[in-house]
């Protein structure tokens, strides 16, 4: 038996009631026998959705030692501690563990930066109701939900939270909010009778689904799929398919360090390879140091603190996010969103604010606008065409948010929070909301009409009526009816004016229908209000009927929306002026959806394509449609993640909002992914890689500004980690092809002199550039930043003017550190008078002071290095650490001894800081003729 298509092939909501239970084996009365329902359990299954196997914490840490670089640096840290455990130069291998020192401290950052394992299923097993009430053997009995089978009769009412999807065989008033399914931001009244045509599962008004809840009237149903096999399960399985994208940065990091290893074997076996070759090498120890000549060239071509910093910084920016109420759940997401240009929004409650509002009420005098959103009862109360609400108006007004409020089954709270939230119907919430905006309190309104009856509302009269008395008139009582505007307004016979009650006119009967019209263009519900005075000897009647719902006296149109959130508008104007396209895709109706869209500038065209568009539209016709259209609504899980991908296939980076289950196969599919943190559901929260603490939409556009700023920074100390790691390699490389001219070859001693130590180059990679590039990813967010169009998807971390300028600022550093190893000794171009070792630590002060100064060049390829120089202070703070920390290995014995070398005289470190400042000036001068370089072209 298929649990989810009848036996013809039709889907459950397309058969009668009686067709599904008949094709289920359920009696409509007794619903199954128990030992039938034991086979089905043991056959399909208990009704709970499969969990992920959790990850042991050892493979979150080991995954952890992934990337390129670290394989590379890991690799580097065993060959130089295979030549200690040969040589036994040195008490420790002390390269080895400072590099796997580093490598271990990137690790344990990212564990605890991302230790959290995706827990999205678990949190939808969360939201299964916990126990359900069914029908077997004729009786009714509560059993745990997970015993549900398909075919089993379960009783629903007010409050529940649905078991698991079911066909609905009966319905009294029956109402479910789906929300967190289907993005509908009304609650759906259900019913019994089949549908005729395929639907949508928003539009599907005879069934019911797992996780969602009943807010209004009972039922009864029977169960069409449980476990993975509803709705919900569906939607688990998509996360759980759903593969883990690696973000640009990331790719773009994995890159750099195969490429990097390419150049690092590369110049190992071709320096190597020459020495063996052209030099006399004899013995072990001259073989051992040319493969430490490949070690050290290894060190110099691969920046050792690259992983930790870039761990650092998107930590840093995390805590720089958090203040702004981003909290970023995945490290690598700080990236990614400042590299968004595509911002895909769901409507209910992230541009709007799901709280159901009251914003204009037409009565026979005027046309009332109420200001204020949500269920605060805060707001001023106008005409729409200006002015103050007084004489006949203000009665027409109040006499309908009375009767409105007294029709009415919700409850206005206000909860520690300070929040305000309805119990109940949010369109009901709404309505008592409004008439607290009028002055009319709860209690005054109690203590005058008490209630003492009620007809309910049913999806055939489309009205509600109660009975109440009034203890201003002891000899009459009041009904009070509300409901769909066409239906009300035929059971009424008067309109009230001012004071008086007046026979409704054709004409005024035809004006009421155009101004719902007209409510209704503007995506507003409506719905109408009337009462009628009744005589004493109804009080009699404890069940009222539906014969007092007519020769009713109609009061006015009320007309309501869920609204955009107030700051989001702003946020949309800025979204778009940073080159951000912001669409809407949602489960909610058309016309509300571009209603909202047009409010906040999404879209102005007014164009919108539906689910049921989407799904008979070609792949073809879909890539062309979402590059004009902006607004998807009435759309399933499916439609959404076909939208993201789509837009994904044309390049675009994306940021996908939402707040429901529905929302968060797409979340996860997205390039980064964007939870709200108060209204969302734990499987959104679990299933994105932000979430925002306000549940602002404005939020996510400061956190793509704090997005954008932290990936600059990333670019800043790539440009300098890179630059200043280039500058070492070709240090390495042309000291020891230039030897014989700077003096190196005949202070070799028959082996291999190099300019530098390997130890030496470990330590400029490990202190003297590890603070000041970290400090450089702390740079504040410049006031450009969302002027700029988004970094294009294709486009390179490190693009090709950062090369250059990397490879520039590279050799000019090579040159003067060469240089001054030149002026150090003796028998060079310019002749010195010191040893090898004065040699090796002028050169080694040289190359560090070139990296302080070239720390002000990397913050910008284009603006000067003396451009808000100071704003900065970890900067400044990081340069003066790494110099007094240099200065110990100068001037302390013991790290002297550690590092070969020697003090340096006040003379030694002028020329040093001379030498090493000539970057700076350089470089400036390339930017300036860069900057200037545009301007003189042709326009």
């Amino acid at each position: 038996m298929d649990i989810g298509v009848g036996q013809d092939g039709a889907q459950p909501y397309r058969q009668a009631a009686s067709e599904v239970l008949a094709g289920l084996g359920t009696d409509a009365q007794r619903g199954l026998p128990a030992e039938e329902a034991r086979r089905r359990l043991s056959r399909h299954g208990r009704n709970e959705l499969a969990g992920e196997k959790p990850v042991p914490a050892w493979r979150k840490f080991l995954a952890q030692f992934q990337d390129t670089l670290v394989i590379l640096l890991l690799a580097a840290a065993l060959i130089s501690a295979t030549l200690w455990l040969l040589e036994r130069d040195a008490a420790l291998p002390y390269e080895a563990m400072a590099i796997l020192a580093v490598v271990l401290l990137n690790a344990l950052m990212g564990y605890f930066q991302q230790a959290r394992a995706e827990r999205a299923v678990a949190a939808l097993r969360q939201m299964s109701a916990a126990q359900a009430r069914v029908i077997r053997d004729g009786a009714q009995r509560g059993i745990p939900a997970a015993e549900l089978v398909p075919g089993d009769l379960i009783l629903v009412e007010e409050g529940d939270t649905i078991p698991a999807d079911a066909r609905v065989v009966h319905s009294a008033t029956l109402q479910a909010a789906e929300a967190t399914l289907t993005g509908e931001s009304l609650p759906v009244p259900k019913q019994a009778e089949a549908l005729m045509a395929e639907a949508g599962l928003g539009d599907r008004a005879n069934m019911i689904f797992s996780g969602t809840a009943v807010t209004y009237g009972h039922g009864r149903a029977v169960v069409t799929a449980t476990g993975m096999h509803t709705e919900m399960g569906r939607i688990a399985g998509m996360l759980a398919s759903a593969p883990e994208e690696r973000t640009p940065l990331q790719r773009e990091l994995d890159r750099v360090g195969r490429m990097l290893g390419m150049i690092v074997i590369a110049i190992a076996v071709v320096m190597v390879g020459t020495i063996l070759l052209v030099e006399d090498i004899h013995g072990a120890r001259a073989i051992f140091d040319v493969l430490i000549l490949g070690v050290a060239l290894a060190v110099a071509a691969v920046p050792e603190g690259l992983p930790a910093v870039v761990t650092a910084v998107l930590s840093i920016g995390v805590q720089r996010m958090a203040r702004r109420k981003a909290i970023v759940r995945h490290l690598a997401a700080v990236e990614t969103l400042g590299s968004a240009d595509v911002i895909a929004s769901d409507k209910t409650g992230t541009l709007t604010r799901n709280e159901m509002t009251v914003r204009r009420v037409v009565t026979a005098s005027g046309n009332v606008e109420l200001e204020g959103a949500g269920y605060a009862p805060q707001g001023g109360i106008r005409q729409v065409e200006g002015g103050a609400v007084e004489g006949s108006l203000r009665t027409e007004l109040l006499r309908t948010l009375l009767a409105a409020e007294r029709a009415n089954n919700a409850v206005l709270q206000k909860v520690e929070d300070g929040r305000w939230t309805v119990q109940g119907d949010p369109t009901e919430g709404a309505l008592i909301v409004a008439a607290r905006k009028a002055g009319l309190e709860g209690e005054a309104l109690e203590a005058r009409f008490p209630r003492i009856g009620e007809v309910p509302f049913s999806s055939e009269r489309k009205l509600m009526s109660t009975l109440h008395r009034d203890a201003e008139r002891q000899n009459c009582l009041t009904a009070f009816t509300k409901g769909a505007p066409d239906v009300l307004l035929e059971r009424c016979t008067h309109e009230l004016v001012g004071e008086d009650t007046r026979p409704l006119s054709a004409g005024r009967r035809a004006a009421i229908m155009s101004a719902n019209e007209e409510l209704a263009g503007q995506a507003l519900r409506t719905l109408g209000i009337a009462f009628r005075l009744l005589p004493q000897d109804m009080a009699a009647q404890h069940h009222p009927d539906t014969a007092l719902e007519q020769g009713l006296v109609f009061l006015g149109l009320v007309g309501m929306i869920d609204p955009p959130r107030e700051e989001v508008k702003l946020a949309v104007a800025r979204a778009r002026s940073a080159s951000i396209r912001p669409i809407m895709i949602t489960g909610d109706h058309p016309r509300t959806a571009v209603a909202i869209a047009r409010e906040l500038g999404i879209a102005q065209d007014g164009g919108v394509v539906t689910g049921a568009e989407l799904q008979a539209m070609p792949d073809d016709a879909l890539s062309r449609t979402v590059r004009e259209v902006s607004v998807y609504a009435r759309v399933n899980p499916e439609h959404k993640l076909r939208i993201v991908r789509t837009l994904q296939g044309h390049g675009a980076t994306m940021a996908m909002t939402g707040d429901g289950v529905n929302d968060a196969p797409a979340l996860k599919a997205a390039d980064i992914g964007v939870a709200m943190g108060i209204t969302g559901t734990d499987v959104s929260k679990e299933a994105a890689d932000i979430v925002l603490a306000d549940d602002n939409f404005a939020t996510i556009v400061a956190a793509v500004e704090e997005g954008r700023a932290i990936f600059a920074n990333i670019r800043k100390f790539l440009r300098y980690l890179l630059s200043s790691n280039i500058g070492e390699v070709m240090t390495m490389f042309f000291g020891v092809l230039l030897a014989d001219l700077i003096g190196l070859t005949a202070l070799a001693q028959g082996g291999v002199a190099l300019p530098l130590l390997a130890t030496q180059i470990l330590w400029i990679n490990l202190v003297t550039d590890g603070a000041p590039a970290l400090a450089l990813g702390m740079d504040p967010v410049d006031a450009g930043t969302m002027s700029r169009p988004p970094r294009p998807r294709g486009e390179s971390v490190v693009t090709y003017r950062m090369w250059a300028g990397i490879f520039f600022v590279g050799a000019v550093m090579a040159a003067g550190t060469l240089l001054m190893l030149d002026m150090s000794l003796p028998g060079g171009m310019i002749e010195g008078s010191g040893d090898l070792r004065y040699g090796q630590t002028m050169a080694f002060t040289t190359l560090t002071l070139f990296q302080l100064f070239n720390v002000l060049n990397a913050r910008s390829d284009e603006e000067s290095a003396f451009r808000n120089l100071f704003t900065n202070h970890w900067l400044w703070a990081a340069i003066l650490f790494s110099m007094a920390l240099h200065a110990a290995v100068i001037y302390l014995p013991l790290l002297q001894q550690a590092f070969s070398t020697v003090p340096l005289s006040p003379g030694d470190w002028l020329s040093c800081v001379a030498a090493a400042s000539s970057v700076l000036w350089l470089r400036e001068l390339s930017k300036l003729l860069g900057r200037a370089r545009p301007a003189r072209s042709p326009r």
